[in-house]
C-alpha cells in the first residue's frame, strides 16, 4: 500500500495504553504466519499490517521471537476453543471482547456464525478504517465493563453464545474482572468463554520488562491454579477445561532456539494458561 495512504496508529491509540497492545498481536501474527504457517494461517493479518502506519521497531525488540510466539500460540489455542464449540453449535453468535485488531472471524468463520468485535471507541474507529463491517462480523464500540453493550449481542440461547477474551484480563484487578464474568455468565446462560491468564511470576517479570521499556502498562491479575480461584467469582461459572499454553501447540523444531528454551521454562513453570468456561 502507498504510504500516503496508510492509516496512522496515532490518530487511535494513545501511547502506553491498554489499546497500544493490539499492534503487537497483529504485527507477531503477520509476521511470524508466514515463517511458520503450520502453527497460524492469517493472510488477513498480512493484509491489515501493511496498511498500517506505525515504526514497529521497538515493538520488534520488546517482544523477541518467544513472545511474538506466544501470542501465535494465543490465538492458535482460543481458535481452536472456538471451532470446538462450533462444531456443537455452528450456528452460534460470537463475541471477541478485547478485539483490537485481531483476525479470529477470518479464520474460524464458517460461513454462518454471527460475530461481534468488541473494544473501546478509539480502537473499534482505528479498526474499521482497516477491517468494515459485514452482515456476519459486526463491531461494539464500548468498554468491556459497561454491561450495557451485552443488550446488542444476538442471542439465541438454541443457537448458543461463545465469547473468547485474549491479552485481557491481566491488565485487571479481580474486583473488577469478576463482577464481570458474573455478569456474562447471567446474560448468557448456556454460553461460554475462553481467555488467557498468567500467574504470579509471569505477572512479576512482565511488569519488570514493561519498567525497563518505560512502559506504563502493567499486569494486575495473577491466576495459578483456576480451579481455586474462579469458582469464588460466581456459581453460575463452570470450568470445562484448563491447560497450560503451548501443552496443545505442535513445537515447530524451525523455531529459535532460545525461543524453544524459554517455552520449556514457561511450561514448567505454567506462566501462561487458557481456561474455557461454561455459564451454568
Amino acid at each position: 500500500m502507498d504510504k500516503e495512504k496508510k492509516v496512522k496508529s496515532d490518530e487511535y491509540i494513545i501511547s502506553d495504553s491498554i489499546q497500544e497492545t493490539m499492534i503487537g498481536p497483529l504485527w507477531s501474527r503477520a509476521t511470524l504466519s508466514k515463517k511458520y504457517p503450520n502453527l497460524l494461517r492469517d493472510p488477513k493479518a498480512i493484509d491489515f499490517l501493511d496498511q498500517i502506519k506505525y515504526d514497529f521497531t521497538k515493538l520488534k525488540d520488546f517482544l523477541g521471537d518467544w513472545r511474538a510466539i506466544g501470542l501465535l500460540a494465543r490465538a492458535y489455542n482460543l481458535d481452536n476453543a472456538v471451532k470446538n464449540y462450533l462444531n456443537a453449535h455452528p450456528n452460534a453468535t460470537i463475541v471477541n471482547i478485547g478485539a483490537g485488531l485481531d483476525t479470529s472471524f477470518h479464520r474460524v468463520d464458517n460461513g454462518k456464525i454471527m460475530w461481534y468485535d468488541l473494544d473501546l471507541p478509539n480502537a473499534i474507529e482505528f479498526r474499521v478504517r482497516l477491517m468494515p463491517e459485514t452482515p456476519r462480523n459486526k463491531v461494539i464500540s464500548s468498554s468491556a465493563f459497561d454491561i450495557k453493550w451485552m443488550e446488542s449481542v444476538n442471542f439465541d440461547p438454541d443457537k448458543g453464545i461463545f465469547l473468547i477474551a485474549g491479552g485481557l484480563i491481566y491488565y485487571f484487578y479481580e474486583d473488577k474482572i469478576a463482577p464481570f464474568f458474573k455478569a456474562l455468565a447471567e446474560r448468557f446462560p448456556g454460553g461460554g468463554i475462553a481467555f488467557d491468564c498468567v500467574n504470579k511470576f509471569a505477572v512479576k517479570v512482565a511488569n519488570k520488562r514493561a519498567k525497563k521499556y518505560n512502559s506504563e502498562l502493567s499486569f494486575k491479575l495473577a491466576i495459578g491454579n483456576p480451579v481455586k480461584i474462579i469458582h469464588k467469582w460466581s456459581k453460575k461459572l463452570q470450568i470445562l477445561d484448563w491447560y497450560t499454553m503451548y501443552s496443545r501447540v505442535p513445537i515447530d523444531p524451525k523455531w529459535p532456539k532460545k525461543a524453544r528454551k524459554m517455552i520449556k521454562i514457561s511450561e514448567r513453570l505454567k506462566t501462561a494458561k487458557i481456561v474455557i468456561l461454561e455459564f451454568i
